[in-house]
């Protein structure tokens, strides 16, 4: 096997009772770096420290990662102006903060007959948008509701 010591300088290419009685030596363990080559490498280190360190590296990776929520805003057909300029603060308050926005509007009872005017209702919303967020795709019909998820734009 090739051996490297716990400082990183290599030690040739060593027998196995040879390199264990290293190990044995300097209070060290024999940790298998790839197996698959020839000779496979190994390394000498406290393998608990590595273990340890390796542990402490994946939770400060996982605290530092941000989650992107969706969250969701909800009109209807005959919404107000003063309504939709709160519900327009509100998606640029989310979009500000790195979060996707899924603008639902749900039809109801005769409104399903007018959803070309349904869909004017979303565009003009998400049309005000324009500034912090971009629409991922057209708003799409499903059932008796019309969907859009709007993206925050890259800085």
């Amino acid at each position: 096997m090739r051996l490297i010591d716990e400082n990183g300088a290599q030690l040739g290419v060593l027998p196995i009772s040879k390199a264990q009685s290293l190990a044995e030596d300097k209070g060290l363990d024999i940790v298998q770096m790839n197996g698959g080559a020839k000779p496979a490498v190994c390394k000498l280190m406290d393998y608990g420290k590595y273990k340890f360190d390796a542990i402490k590296k994946e939770k400060e990776l996982k605290k530092n990662q941000k989650t992107i929520e969706v969250k969701e805003i909800q009109l209807s057909m005959t919404i107000s102006d003063h309504d939709i300029a709160y519900r327009v603060t509100n998606a640029k308050k989310f979009l500000s903060e790195g979060n996707k926005v899924k603008v639902t509007l749900r039809m109801r009872g005769r409104q399903q007959a007018y959803a070309k005017n349904c869909i004017e209702v979303v565009k003009n919303f998400t049309a005000k948008l324009d500034d912090v967020g971009s629409c991922d795709k057209e708003p799409e019909v499903n059932g008796r509701n019309i969907i859009v998820v709007v993206s925050p734009k890259k800085a």
